[in-house]
């Protein structure tokens, strides 16, 4: 009997995922049918491929080997169903896309009509975590990142990066007075981020030199939070560009210490998990948002 595509899939896939229970979740199928095809596998290669603990599932020897030619076959497979899609310029099929609220709302909903525009096709699935995710876990193709990246697993795709400014809205300077120096912040309402104490640290200098490390009066978890208090007047708060550029070019919301503030900058990357070519429906998204994202004319990302 030959080996099938199902067969390389449900091992490829429960590898993947750490257990047949998530492999058959993620495929849509039983957990006893994803069982089944990864014992016929093994019963047809005559070797065990994974060993199972009562903790988990851990490869063999032979499958490691395996493992690599499965992803080659499935990769190959995939490949070749995409290539015929690009050759009819038309990628499809389903492309879930994760992000922070802020930048979903602020960056790439502004995008989505044009993109379903130019790829009809491509069904997209728009999903908002304010929190790092497991892109296998979430079955998520592409998730932006906003900050240093820290998982080298992952393929990234560079977006400009974001300044940060301290910013107040026009209603809080009229009623408590615009501050004149940085340490005249302490006698203000600062608004921050909880439980990230690095989101805390400003662009401004304190009186040692240092990038000022403030003690935020108001938490909030979402960055979109604090900038809904901020333009309800509620305190002075440090955002990325990225999400206030239509309040600053509004004057709904100020910059504070405009000559003092030091030119730190958010790095922004979309990231993908794949080990092989790149399936044609992430690639012209990413392609698509890149290109829309940055500047043209020596113009600075996000003024």
């Amino acid at each position: 009997m030959k080996i099938t595509l199902d067969e390389l899939l449900a091992f490829a896939t429960v590898v993947d995922t750490g257990s047949i229970t998530a492999a058959a979740e993620s495929l849509e199928q039983t957990v006893s049918g994803v069982s089944r095809a990864l014992s016929r596998l093994e019963e047809k290669l005559g070797t065990t491929l994974l060993r199972r603990t009562t903790r988990r599932l851990e490869l063999t020897e032979e499958g490691q080997s395996m493992l690599a030619r499965a992803r080659a076959i499935l990769a190959s497979v995939e490949d070749a169903e995409e290539q015929m899609a690009l050759r009819r310029q038309q990628p499809a099929g389903r492309l879930r896309v994760n992000a922070a609220s802020p930048f979903m709302l602020h960056a790439i909903v502004p995008l989505i009509g044009d993109f379903r525009v130019k790829y009809p096709q491509i069904e997209l699935e728009l999903n908002t975590n304010d929190q790092i995710i497991d892109l296998l876990e979430q079955r998520t193709d592409i998730a932006i990142r906003i900050g240093a990246l820290a998982d080298s697993t992952l393929h990234a795709r560079p977006l400009p990066s974001s300044r940060l400014r301290v910013l107040a809205s026009p209603a809080y300077l009229k009623i408590h007075g615009k501050p004149r120096e940085v340490a005249d912040l302490s006698a203000h309402t600062l608004l921050g981020f909880a439980p990230t104490a690095t989101l805390n640290r400003w662009p401004l200098r304190d009186a040692h030199g240092n990038e000022l490390d403030i003690a935020p009066n108001l938490h909030a978890s979402s960055g979109e939070t604090l900038r809904q208090l901020a333009l309800a007047g509620e305190g002075i708060v440090c955002l990325s560009d990225f999400m206030t550029r239509r309040d600053r070019h509004d004057g709904a919301l100020v910059q504070l210490f405009a000559r003092e503030t030091l030119d730190v900058r958010q790095p922004i990357n979309a990231v993908y998990y794949r080990n092989t070519q790149l399936a044609s429906r992430i690639a012209c998204f990413l392609d698509f948002v890149a290109q829309r994202l940055t500047p043209s004319g020596g113009e600075e990302a996000w003024e």
